[in-house]
């Protein structure tokens, strides 16, 4: 019946489609193309979820055999790509699928993929609401649901990957009928609403926009009855699974369904979002050498997608920042409600207090101005301002739990990411990102952006040295290549031999006013006596070493027991890399930061030289 509010078609078809807004298909000139096997068919169903991006190896081996890969797993899925790419050149599309950093790309245009063409008709149905005009929002909205033919890629519910990306597109087309819901209101077609709204409400009963629109529609369609009868079902069931009760925003509408009021066609009031009001974007800018990370980015980003709290941790240096601020960038369709970055310490690191916070939140909160004064109550109304719209928040660089829990959302469809170097074991329930080192080859690449790929290739070994020498950290590769970029008359094979010093190379690893040393003093300042000194000790191990209780044991000069609970207790403050599979206490292996163990030599030279002076003073 919406076919005729299409505005535009394309006169031709494109002569390559896709689709995954239901099960997977390709054709080619209104011919389907034959996909191949099952595992073949997960590596293109992948690389349609990230269209124009690369897909690491690594999620596709996940996505094909989950957690048990064949030792001929990359052979394999070179198979896989080299017969989807006859597919494709067959098709007349030769060129389109291509190795490219450290994974692979599809080529497509916005045409080509359904899910494509539906975000960029979500995002001019949303430009068009934001305009004023909700007849043409409601027109656009309306021809991007119509490509949904859902569930999607029913028939690879065997991959957990695979799995991610359709609660990703869910999540996405749900929001999506939303927002059509509540510009059709502003239309005047309440009717329509109440119908579609229904449908969606049985799959998903714990959504209260959804809910809340679909009680205004019911109102406004002469329905009052069947709208309060609605209200109290998702009452029960919000109590039933969650023991939640219902938000400000879903109270509002009932008690204005209560009163009778709004029964007109008019705005939507409280469930609406005030389309007028750009929702805010308050974001650092992307970091255009952004390198490797790939599977954690696309865990990030449907962690993010699916709401709740998510924890990035890593030491200093490992890129938290640049990959929550990546995921944000990137996740502007899924959260139409705002994207928002917070820093929550200042910059000498100390921890800023809330009142410092939640002055910088109340521009975008429209409660009463006198909260900013209070920042207990200022903290409540940026919750509940979250709980009522689908906003992405930042939290970057976390001191401890108590300075996060305040700002987080206890119901709603907002996600916060919280980035920091400690654990914040006590911040429940949230997931939790680790993130590592780049591998060497993500490292390599890396420093090839800022120095060349020529310059890295001429000297390859001498640039393996470098980048080794920086424990393989962004920041210190990055500071690296920068160093080199200006002196370019610097071979390679001599700054590798300047780093190949362990006491130099945080002398080295400066450029400009970019300083790796100065972020691991920040890191050292954060923490406290007792793992400040169990540092220093732990500091004469070799770099880049594992080590058992036992080897710690030895040098804290303390039982297995008690070095066992010192170790368990720096992993929690950030201080040491815990084990990345389950082992026993006994077997499992430990490391320091780079860093951190570089900083941790110097305090133990410095805390030496002191203790000389002393000595010799007395």
């Amino acid at each position: 019946m919406y076919d005729s509010l299409k505005e535009s078609a394309a006169p031709h078809p494109p002569a390559l489609r896709f689709s995954v807004l239901g099960p997977l298909a390709a054709e080619a000139h209104g011919r389907a193309l034959p996909l191949g096997p099952p595992k073949q068919r997960l590596v293109l169903a992948m690389l349609l979820c990230h269209p124009n991006a690369p897909v690491p190896l690594d999620l596709l081996t996940d996505a094909v055999w989950n957690e048990g890969p064949p030792q001929t797993a990359r052979k394999n899925l070179r198979v896989y790509v080299s017969a989807l790419r006859r597919t494709l050149a067959e098709a007349g599309a030769d060129g389109r699928l291509v190795l490219h950093a450290g994974g692979y790309l599809l080529r497509l245009a916005e045409s080509e993929l359904d899910s494509m063409q539906l975000q960029a008709l979500a995002r001019a149905g949303r430009e068009a609401a934001d305009s004023g005009d909700p007849e043409r929002a409601a027109r656009l909205l309306h021809q991007a649901m119509d490509l949904w033919a859902g569930p999607p890629l029913p028939e690879l519910a065997c991959s957990e990957p695979v799995q991610n990306e359709v609660a990703r597109l869910t999540l996405r087309h749900v929001a999506l009928c939303e927002d059509w819901a509540e510009v059709a209101l502003e239309a005047g077609q309440a009717r329509e609403v109440a119908e579609v709204a229904g449908e969606l409400a049985e799959q998903h009963p714990l959504r209260e926009r959804l809910r809340a629109l679909r009680m205004t529609a019911l109102h406004r369609s002469g329905r009052r009855a069947e709208a309060m009868a609605d209200y109290d079902e998702v009452r029960h069931c919000l109590s039933r699974e969650l023991g939640l009760s219902p938000s400000p925003a879903l109270e509002s509408v009932y008690r204005s369904i209560l009163a009778d009021q709004g029964a007109d066609s008019g705005p939507t009031g409280a469930v609406g979002t005030d389309r007028r009001r750009r929702a805010p974007v308050e974001l650092p800018t992307d970091t255009a050498d952004f390198t490797g990370h790939g599977k954690l980015l696309a865990e990030l980003l449907g962690a993010a997608v699916g709401g709740g709290t998510t924890v990035v941790v890593g030491p200093a240096g490992a890129g938290k920042t640049a990959l929550s601020v990546r995921a944000a960038h990137r996740l502007a369709e899924e959260f139409p409600g705002g994207r928002i970055y917070v820093r929550l310490r200042g910059i000498d690191g100390t921890p800023r207090s809330l009142a410092s916070v939640t002055a910088q939140l109340h521009a975008h909160m429209r409660g009463p101005g006198e909260a900013a004064h209070d920042p207990d109550r200022a903290a409540a109304h940026w919750r509940a301002w979250l709980a009522d719209r689908r906003a992405l928040v930042v939290l970057d660089d976390a001191p401890d739990e108590a300075c996060v829990r305040p700002l987080l959302p206890g119901t709603g469809r907002s996600a916060v990411v919280v980035t920091a170097r400690t654990q914040l074991a006590g911040l429940a329930p949230a997931g939790r990102v680790q993130l590592p080192p780049l591998s060497a080859a993500e490292a390599l690449e890396l420093l090839g952006r800022f120095i060349g790929t020529g310059r890295v290739l001429c000297d390859r070994p001498a640039a393996e040295r470098i980048v080794a020498a920086c424990g393989l950290l962004p920041l210190a590769v990055r500071v690296a290549g920068l160093k080199l970029a200006v002196l370019r008359h610097l071979p390679l094979a001599e700054y590798a031999d300047r780093l190949a010093d362990p006491q130099a190379v945080l002398d080295e690893l400066a450029v400009g006013d970019v300083d790796v040393r100065s972020h691991a003093a920040d890191a050292w300042r954060q923490l406290d006596t007792p793992r400040r000194f169990a540092l220093r000790q732990l500091a004469r191990l070799p770099l880049s070493r594992t080590f058992t209780v036992a080897d710690a044991a030895a040098v804290l000069s303390s039982s297995q027991r008690e070095t066992r609970r010192e170790l368990e207790l720096m992993i929690e403050a950030g201080a040491l890399v815990s084990p990345e599979s389950e082992v026993t206490a006994h077997a499992a292996a430990y490391s320091l930061p780079y860093l951190t163990h570089l900083y941790a030599r110097e305090a133990a030279s410095v805390s030496a030289s002191d203790d000389l002076m002393l000595s010799e003073a007395s």
